[in-house]
């Protein structure tokens, strides 16, 4: 059985979750951190970090962290931390292509007693279903005789900087008794906030899943009682305020559902309930709800524009923010292209201003060109889409400025008073 003595940590993918995990490791044992993408290896040789997550003063503070592209880097490492996405495709169904590729390549240099842990979100039963006969096939090794495994998933929060991984409580699971103590150990070389150490893979597999679907459930829920007060003519935010002031009312507001998990993650667990023969209403009902989020803002937009007498074909329309949320470069599943794509329908000049995106990046995934400064006086209708600290520091004077004498201010994110824009989600 392997000992914290002789522990050599390989984490696998260092994205958004990957790379704080392998800097707060590099600072008590060794530990190669691989992704394969060279230029992303390259980036972090260099002591940069284009997802923001980790400071320049952090990476140099991880001395017994190296980076590498190369498996062979990997070959006498015995602790094996898989951060790879899971997305799903265009079907909505989980797309597990990262996890077997990383799987694949884990098994070509995978030991006796080695062990493998994964933190990526998948559906209950995903690690031991479809990763473990990856690592026996390919390695000729048997599970839970000549290697282990286990399942710790993930809770970071992009451009969250008071939520970091060591003061988030961390949940462990091994594939036996002594594994999963073992692999609580380790995490509890760097996890302030301590552990909850789940009785199976399985379970663990499922709280990560349901997690986020609680959220993606309750903001339906607010995004359909928004439908139902604009509808009304009351505001949403009000009455959300006013509820608010019982105890126990959760604090959930309307909004446009992205990203990587919030968005993801329910379809992982609806997939799951299927392949069983159970078909999850709420859950599915929750998901088609914020996925026509988009696509109701921006009619709401074209409705308040039809109704100040604004010439909507031609119209020059500014969005303000394009990352799935704020203070975050991420635009992973940004619900935001969902918007502008029912905007482009009605024949506009559309211009997307966001600081904190990478401008190739955004061309790359989506064909957008974000525009890199602000005019005064050029638009139509303006949208607050997302709230950036830049965007939160702004008056409403200055976002007035941006546009014509007749236009629309949309605050899709509740940062000025309602007083101050002319609609508000």
């Amino acid at each position: 059985m392997l000992q914290l003595a002789d522990l050599k940590i390989a984490i696998i993918g260092l994205g958004y979750v990957g790379l704080p995990l392998a800097v707060e490791f590099g600072k008590k044992v060794p530990v190669v951190g691989f992704d394969i993408y060279q230029k992303r290896i390259d980036e972090l040789n260099n002591g940069q970090d284009s997802t923001l997550e980790v400071s320049n003063e952090e990476l140099q503070q991880a001395v017994s962290l190296r980076y590498s592209a190369s498996l062979a880097d990997l070959k006498d490492c015995n602790f094996f931390i898989v951060t790879v996405p899971t997305p799903i495709d265009d079907f909505k169904q989980p797309d597990l292509s990262p996890l077997i590729k990383a799987s694949t390549s884990i098994a070509q240099v995978l030991k006796k007693d080695d062990i493998v842990v994964y933190e990526s979100t998948v559906y209950p039963g995903a690690t031991e279903e479809a990763c473990i006969p990856v690592l026996e096939k390919v390695s000729g090794l048997t599970y839970n005789t000549d290697f282990f495994a286990g399942y710790s998933p993930e809770r970071i929060n992009p451009g969250d900087k008071q939520h970091r991984v060591t003061n988030i409580l961390k949940i462990t699971s091994g594939s036996t008794a002594e594994v999963s103590d073992f692999i609580d150990e380790v995490y509890n070389l760097i996890i302030h906030a301590g552990t909850y150490k789940a009785p199976s893979i399985q379970v663990a597999e499922a709280a990560k899943v349901i997690e986020n679907t609680q959220r993606d459930v309750n903001i339906a829920l607010i995004n359909e009682l928004a439908l139902i007060f604009n509808k009304m003519g009351i505001d949403t935010e009000e009455v959300l305020k006013a509820a608010g002031t019982k105890w126990n009312f959760l604090p959930f507001r309307p909004g446009l559902v992205g990203g990587h998990c919030i968005g993801v993650d329910p379809y992982y667990l609806t997939h799951k309930a299927q392949s069983i023969g159970l078909h999850p209403e709420i859950i599915l009902a929750a998901r088609r709800l914020n996925d026509r989020m988009g696509e109701y803002v921006a009619t709401q937009l074209i409705k308040e524009m039809v109704k100040q007498r604004i010439q909507v074909v031609g119209a020059r329309i500014l969005v303000m923010g394009l990352s799935f949320k704020e203070n975050c470069p991420d635009i992973r599943n940004t619900k935001i292209v969902d918007f502008i794509k029912a905007l482009k329908d009605y024949d506009l000049d559309l211009d997307i201003y966001d600081p904190w995106v990478d401008e190739q990046e955004v061309q790359h995934e989506y064909g957008l060109a974000p525009i890199q400064h602000l005019e005064q006086g050029l638009y139509d209708a303006i949208v607050i889409a997302v709230a950036h600290n830049q965007f939160k520091s702004m008056t409403a004077q200055e976002f007035h400025a941006l546009g014509k004498e007749k236009c629309v201010l949309y605050d899709l994110k509740y940062i000025l008073d309602k007083t101050e824009s002319d609609l508000r989600l």
